[in-house]
């Protein structure tokens, strides 16, 4: 029997997930937090280093001993998050407030800067009353929530005082990672702090389903998978190169159905997205993705002959949002439903076949190349409608 594969968004509640809870889940970006009481914000003890040229007695091979010096390096950056969730959130008017009783939620994190910014996802805080960093040495402060997008499963918080010591992680260029090539993976899955996992770049350009708005759901493009073994209670923490540079932060895993355990595929937003979105949720506790207004279907060979259409690869548009930059160029929508693979599928619309002159195979690429732009920008895009094929120009707007 084929197996159903679900995605799950890591986090974990008393040991796996945020069970029998009140959970905000909007789609907006947090509001940015005051301050809460904290008993002090004294000076953190430093934290040990180590010396990464030791000579260990055992011996490693060099590629061992190359991941023992990394982590040493890396692992200092490295947090554990504890997340207490606002119960009262939901409860109807009038009902008393409940007050939390310790943590409910568990997540990681990385040191982003040295104004004591760290990264995480955006799951991970949301809803969150207090946020509590771990460092490695064992040494605890509370964090403020600084902003948080629920469209890249980003967030940032920030921390104001930080171990003597600690180095932010450099970001690595993940426009330039290759299958194959070793990732590692550092985090708290199941509440264990700061382990390392070892695998490699499985896949690229993977696509996450994002959050539903009132115009409909948006997607995750440009998303690493990785085999590098990653549990509830990894995310948000870092995906690394050989070198310690962040090339992604970890965000979900594939399980089967009824399974919620890792199975051998990972996913992590890249950094490039990274490099894009924290430098805005910093300065102004959100950011803007460039917004399309389509709703689309990969066309290949069969769909296109299925339906009898002219051409065999592309994106079919199936309807133009109102008041969308695509209704704005003058793209149109499909006139007729249909069924294809037990779903309804929207038919006769444009055929979007290239996209500022790079040919489109699939819905997941043209999502990933109109994510690295920016709102304001102009896309050309070649259309086939009937018979004839035409250039359209878009300008993107932000998504509402």
């Amino acid at each position: 029997m084929r197996r159903v594969l679900l995605i799950l968004l890591l986090f974990i509640v008393t040991g796996c997930a945020r069970a029998n809870l009140t959970v905000v889940t909007s789609n907006e970006a947090p509001t940015p937090t005051s301050p809460p009481i904290r008993p002090t914000d004294a000076p953190l003890l430093p934290i040990e280093v180590g010396n990464t040229s030791v000579v260990v007695e055992t011996e490693l091979s060099e590629s061992e001993q190359r991941l023992v010096d990394l982590y040493r390096r890396v692992n200092p950056a490295v947090v554990s998050l504890d997340v207490v969730v606002d119960q009262s959130a939901n409860l109807p008017p009038g009902h008393p407030p409940i007050t939390p009783d310790g943590p409910s939620g568990q997540g990681s994190g990385f040191l982003y800067d040295d104004q004591g910014h760290i990264v995480t996802n955006h799951h991970v805080i949301a809803g969150a009353f207090q946020i509590q960093v771990r460092f490695a040495n064992g040494a605890t402060v509370i964090a403020d929530l600084i902003g948080s997008d629920p469209d890249s499963d980003l967030a940032v918080i920030k921390v104001n005082s930080l171990p003597e010591g600690v180095k932010p992680l450099p970001l690595g260029n993940s426009e330039t990672l290759q299958v194959g090539q070793t990732a590692v993976a550092i985090g708290s899955p199941f509440g264990q702090r700061n382990t390392l996992t070892v695998g490699v770049i499985s896949g690229l350009g993977r696509t996450l389903r994002g959050p539903e708005r009132r115009v409909g759901s948006f997607s995750i493009p440009n998303v690493i998978q990785t085999d590098a073994a990653i549990n509830p209670g990894n995310s948000g923490g870092p995906l690394l190169n050989l070198r310690g540079e962040v090339i992604g932060v970890n965000t979900a895993i594939a399980v089967s159905l009824g399974g919620s355990n890792f199975e051998g595929v990972g996913y992590a937003v890249p950094a490039q997205t990274v490099a894009r979105v924290v430098p805005a949720l910093i300065k102004q506790g959100r950011y803007d993705h460039p917004w399309l207004g389509i709703s689309m279907t990969t066309v290949d060979t069969l769909f296109a002959n299925r339906f009898g259409l002219a051409i065999n690869r592309g994106v079919l548009v199936g309807a133009v949002q109102e008041g969308s930059p695509a209704a704005a160029a003058g793209l149109q929508g499909g006139s007729t439903t249909a069924t294809y693979r037990g779903l309804p599928v929207r038919i006769g619309g444009d055929i979007i076949i290239a996209c500022n002159g790079a040919p489109i195979f699939s819905s997941d690429q043209l999502v990933g190349m109109i994510d690295l732009l920016q709102v304001g920008d102009q896309v050309v895009l070649k259309i086939q409608r009937g018979s004839e094929q035409l250039d359209v120009t878009v300008t993107l707007a932000a998504r509402p």
